[in-house]
């Protein structure tokens, strides 16, 4: 019976792509990784580096186990680790996916000196007086007046977008643009019910609340939503 491969090495345009077998033992894994590599390693031309991609599956490894392998791959002259690809994550990762992706609803006045920062969605019940500051990873929707700054999409969301009752922001920020509110929002009264995004020239834009159901059509995680 043929032995079955727990390391299958395939080239691709960007270089190797190694697939470690995730039913084997860790240990066994090194080896027979160890042995393919050398052999691969004769074949290529020692002054190309060779970029590479490692897909463990199912398999978890610790730090310590990822920088083995990633020593034992740059022990090859030619072989350069870009990627460690797994299915599996730990459970403070699980953790901080979930609360990226939650709503959390304040409801309070944000005053002047203050900072509410969270890392998902923002669902404010109340203003941000002048002053104040308002964080989130995601999206940021006000239902009072946004008169302090607000910043959405900190950790580079481009999609994140910025909602309020009343647009009077002394500056608004999405992801790593930003725009001084100008003077035709801060001073008009009328204005209810808007929204600022980023535009394809990476500008922000405040509009109407309604044309985020063009622009955003994933906004909502509601099952039927349009």
């Amino acid at each position: 019976m043929k032995k079955r491969q727990n390391v299958t090495i395939k080239g691709t345009k960007e270089g190797l792509v190694l697939h470690l077998d995730d039913s084997c033992s860790y240990e066994e894994l090194k080896r027979e990784l160890d042995h393919k590599l050398s052999a691969n390693a004769r074949t290529q031309d020692e002054r190309q580096l060779t970029s590479v991609k490692v897909e463990i599956g199912n398999r978890y490894l610790t730090e310590s186990q990822q920088e083995e392998l990633k020593d034992l791959i740059r022990q090859k002259k030619n072989f350069e680790v870009d990627e460690i690809e797994s299915n599996v994550i730990t459970k403070d990762e699980a953790g901080r996916l979930l609360a990226e992706t939650e709503v959390v609803t304040v409801s309070r006045i944000i005053r002047s000196g203050q900072v509410l920062e969270v890392p998902g969605d923002l669902l404010l019940i109340g203003d941000v007086n002048p002053g104040g500051t308002v964080i989130a990873g995601g999206n940021i929707f006000i239902m009072g007046t946004l008169k302090g700054l607000a910043h959405a999409g900190c950790y580079g969301n481009d999609q994140a977008v910025i909602a309020a009752s009343r647009m009077k922001p002394s500056q608004l920020r999405i992801s790593d643009c930003l725009n001084r509110a100008p003077d035709s929002i801060q001073n008009n009264e009328n204005r209810e019910m808007e929204c600022a995004y980023i535009d394809d020239d990476r500008h922000i834009i405040v509009d109407r609340l309604q044309v985020l159901i063009q622009l955003r059509p994933n906004l909502t995680r509601l099952e039927g939503g349009h």
